[in-house]
């Protein structure tokens, strides 16, 4: 009512407005001519003006939106459901028409409703027939999400013929998906129609959105993927003060200096924030100056998904271009008109002057949602308890009323849809854009995306972070990898610092997780990070400069945790790469231990330090939980020899220590003797881990120049399209083994084989000798049967004379032969019996058939071609 009331409120203001004007014409119309002659008089400098001014006046003519409707497709092809409407769909297009006349009736405001626009054929078809739910073969299309990104990836977006009405036509999913293009509407039918496959409650609508949505401009959002994720912060457990705790010591720092540096970076930050807030404000400016004159008009489809199905909290909106999802009071979304699926379509009787902000989506509610088929399977609508007992008591009314009546089906089941299956096929899911390639332009940022094995280096995504709007100065850029056989995966390169972080799946050779770098030449500052349960020593961190090197481990055996490498000048300049030949000189080794719960504290070394140069070994244990203060112990390195030769013995003064509760046993000489020459031969140790880590580096280094050079991708053994040696290997093998059966069946079939093959190979058959062929041919099968003949005979009479000797041992021994004897006499007798009967038909058969075998294949012989035109003149 409220939107009728300012619709007349407008017509009442514009007939007073055209009142007005007429008036101004009539008292124009009735001034003497002499004032109208000096009103149109225009002088030279008028028009000069008026000259120079439309000089300046840049004519545009709008480029003609590119649509795909006049795209060639055979007809032909296509099926009869394409080509023609059925009775039921004639009868629900006239449904369809009763309708929207009557809503034309009612609401001769609103547009017209998208009922029933042509296909491919020119023919009309209802949307909702237009929808094929289809659940896709592939897990990746499950959810709504992926689902969304490769409707989203996969086609290319055509802007309306006329951005204020829907589309004339709406073609199959199965030709969108042929043509790889759309408008929203289309991508929106093969959205819905996968998601309801897949078990959503989806629909179609029709509606109103922004320019952005409209016209997929993304330069205004910012990009998903430069959305850090927000880390929870954990708050550190404060462990309860000791009783006997050191005080910390006292801060001697001036507190005048902090606070004027506090000052001064504050200073620096508020100019930060104005620069920033400054600079928000003019492209604030810039984008409100930029209004659209058609907001509000544009018209746009999308999808909603209602909550309930395959556990949905809360109903959303899906924008197919983007593949984003949105809340039901964003303001993209400016109205909706209408929406459907495959079973029903409803028409929104709501007013939506806020936008979709206080939309019920009630689909059973009738004075919300108004429907267009009377569908059983439709949603019911929540009532509360004092409006369900009133149903319920006028419910008993009608039942009493309409007693005795018979019910009338009054629902019309919808057609099933005309549109062919829904497939994609392997290939295509992977390519998904078009043509292998797609760009998407985002606030300070651009996403590319390629089809995977494109790119040689198995480049399938890229993503370019710029400082400003007009995308002039990088930032930074993060490619995505895949197929790499070096397993990369992410490659962040910082364009102002130079740092580049690779990033690696699991199976690296060198089980690399994590490279930081600025250069690939050694001796520069570099982190990597590995795979800890790759690799043998557990080391899970290596951090380099050009003087120093720190490792981490975890999961040792020997409890060490850390090793920090101190490094000295070199003695003579040679190449960065001669690490092996003449490593950097160690000048301090410190290595950190975890504790052993094996070894009493006093004895448990927490911290190691080699002072090479000073001759200094540090040690410090681990404290004990009911003590302050650990204990401490530093040897004195010395030579074993002095300068003439003489053995050093050692000295009380070589060893330092500090115990917090020194025993008998660490205070004699021969205990601090054995523990500085086991701590000599650690210390060879350690410089030796030292100098192999060296050589791991370079090897490492070298061999990511090697996989960065060839930059090698690994195809699948089901791949047989990409995978050239596996295909070739199988065209060999097949073809092989196909020469081999034919071998076979050639042998098999050529019983003449054996004889030519002692004849010369190429030579022509003569008389004679296609006549004595034949004569050892048929002696040689002649023996043949003779020697089957006489093995029959053999086996034969083999069986009769050990049946003869087994009856004459048991007439032997048959008074002492106990039962279990005579049980197994009979059996044998028995299986004897049955083998001197077969062989005994075996031969009687044998005799039988020999003849005749023989007279079949001297027939055979005389028909063969290679002996028929010989042994002509003696048949």
């Amino acid at each position: 009512m409220e939107v009728l009331k300012e619709k007349v409120e407008e017509e009442e203001a514009a007939e007073r407005e055209e009142a007005a004007e007429r008036a101004e014409r009539r008292e124009k119309a009735m001034w003497p001519m002499e004032v109208q002659k000096e009103e149109s008089t225009v002088t030279q400098e008028m028009l000069r003006d008026l000259e120079r001014k439309l000089s300046e006046i840049e004519v545009s003519i709008p480029e003609k939106p590119s649509t795909f409707t006049n795209d060639p497709i055979d007809v032909s092809k296509l099926p009869l459901s394409y080509q023609s409407n059925t009775l039921k769909e004639e009868h629900l297009l006239q449904v369809a028409d009763n309708f929207s006349r009557q809503y034309s009736h009612l609401c001769p405001d609103r547009v017209p409703l998208f009922l029933h626009p042509l296909n491919e054929c020119k023919v009309p078809k209802f949307v909702s027939t237009t929808i094929r739910p289809t659940l896709m073969p592939y897990p990746e299309l499950y959810n709504w999400d992926t689902c969304a990104q490769f409707v989203s990836d996969f086609l290319s977006m055509v802007p309306l013929p006329d951005p204020l009405k829907p589309p004339p036509y709406l073609y199959s999913s199965a030709t969108v998906l042929k043509l790889q293009k759309g408008n929203c509407f289309d991508f929106s039918t093969l959205l819905c129609s996968m998601l309801i496959g897949a078990g959503y409650d989806a629909y179609c609508v029709n509606g109103y959105g922004s320019q952005e949505l409209c016209l997929m401009d993304l330069t205004r959002e910012v990009c998903p993927l430069t959305m850090k994720p927000k880390e929870a912060v954990q708050e550190e457990e404060k462990a309860p003060p000791k009783k006997y705790a050191i005080r910390p010591p006292r801060d001697l720092s001036s507190r005048f200096e902090q606070e004027q540096e506090m000052k001064r970076q504050k200073a620096i930050q508020a100019e930060e924030e104005q620069r920033l807030r400054q600079e928000e404000e003019r492209l604030m400016e810039e984008e409100s100056a930029k209004t659209d004159p058609l907001h509000g008009l544009r018209v746009h489809s999308w999808v909603l998904v209602l909550a309930g199905k395959r556990e949905v909290p809360e109903s959303f909106f899906i924008d197919p271009f983007t593949a984003r999802s949105y809340g039901k009071d964003d303001d993209h979304f400016l109205g909706i008109e209408s929406l459907w699926n495959h079973k029903n379509y409803w028409v929104n009787m709501q007013d939506c002057w806020n936008c979709c902000k206080d939309l019920v989506f009630d689909l059973g509610d009738p004075v919300k949602w108004e429907y267009m088929l009377l569908d059983t399977s439709k949603p019911l609508l929540s009532l509360t308890e004092g409006d369900d007992s009133e149903m319920s008591e006028m419910n008993d009314e009608d039942d009493v009323e309409n007693l005795g009546k018979e019910d009338e089906d009054e629902s019309f089941d919808m057609p099933p849809a005309w549109v062919e299956r829904i497939e994609i096929s392997p290939e295509a899911f992977e390519t998904r854009c078009p043509n292998g390639k797609k760009v998407i332009q985002y606030k300070r940022a651009k996403l590319e995306k390629w089809a995977p094995y494109v790119n040689t280096n198995g480049l399938v995504s890229r993503l370019t972070s710029y400082e400003d709007l007009e995308c002039t100065k990088i930032l930074e850029v993060k490619e995505w990898f895949q197929n790499r056989e070096d397993m990369l995966e992410l490659r962040h390169v910082n364009k102002i610092t130079g740092l580049i972080i690779d990033s690696f799946k699991p199976g690296h050779s060198q089980a690399l997780r994590v490279h930081s770098y600025t250069s690939m030449q050694p001796e520069r500052d570099r982190v990597m990070e590995f795979y800890e349960t790759a690799r043998v020593d557990g080391l899970i961190k290596r951090e380099e400069t050009a003087k120093t090197m720190t490792e981490y481990y975890q999961g040792r055996p020997d409890f060490l945790s850390y090793r920090h490498v101190d490094f000295g000048p070199r003695v003579k300049k040679t190449a960065l790469n001669s690490a092996e030949s003449n490593p950097r000189p160690v000048v301090k080794i410190t290595e950190r231990f975890l504790r052993n719960p094996e070894k009493p504290a006093d004895e448990d070394v927490a911290e190691r330090v080699f002072m090479i140069l000073d001759e200094r070994i540090q040690l410090r244990y681990h404290c004990r939980e009911d003590h302050i203060t650990a204990s401490k112990r530093e040897f004195l390195r010395r030579t074993e020899v002095d300068s003439k030769g003489n053995k050093i013995i050692m000295t009380p003064d070589m060893c330092i220590s500090f115990e917090v509760e020194p025993t008998e046993h660490t205070k004699k000489l021969l205990y601090q003797y054995e523990a500085m020459m086991k701590l000599k031969d650690e210390e060879k140790l350690s410089r030796h881990q030292a100098w192999e880590s060296e050589l791991e580096v370079l090897e490492i280094l070298k061999l990511r120049e090697e996989e960065e050079a060839a930059h090698a991708l690994t195809i699948s053994i089901y791949d047989t399209k990409r995978n050239e040696k596996s295909k070739e290997y199988r065209e060999a093998m097949e073809r092989v083994m196909h020469e081999e059966h034919l071998r076979q069946m050639e042998a098999q079939l050529d019983y003449l084989a054996p004889f030519l093959a002692q004849l010369p190979p190429g030579e022509k058959l003569t008389r004679w000798q296609a006549v004595r062929l034949k004569d050892e041919c048929l002696s040689d099968f002649k023996q043949r049967l003779i020697d089957k003949a006489n093995l029959i005979q053999a086996r034969f009479e083999k069986e009769t004379q050990e049946l003869q000797k087994k009856q004459q041992w048991y007439q032997e021994n048959q008074v002492t032969l106990t039962p279990e004897d005579e049980d197994l006499y009979l059996s044998y007798c028995s299986q004897a019996m049955f083998r001197i009967r077969i062989l005994e038909q075996r031969l009687n058969r044998h005799k039988e058939l020999a003849p005749l075998k023989y007279l079949a294949l001297e027939e055979k012989l005389y028909k063969d071609p290679r002996l028929v035109e010989i042994l002509k003149v003696f048949v």
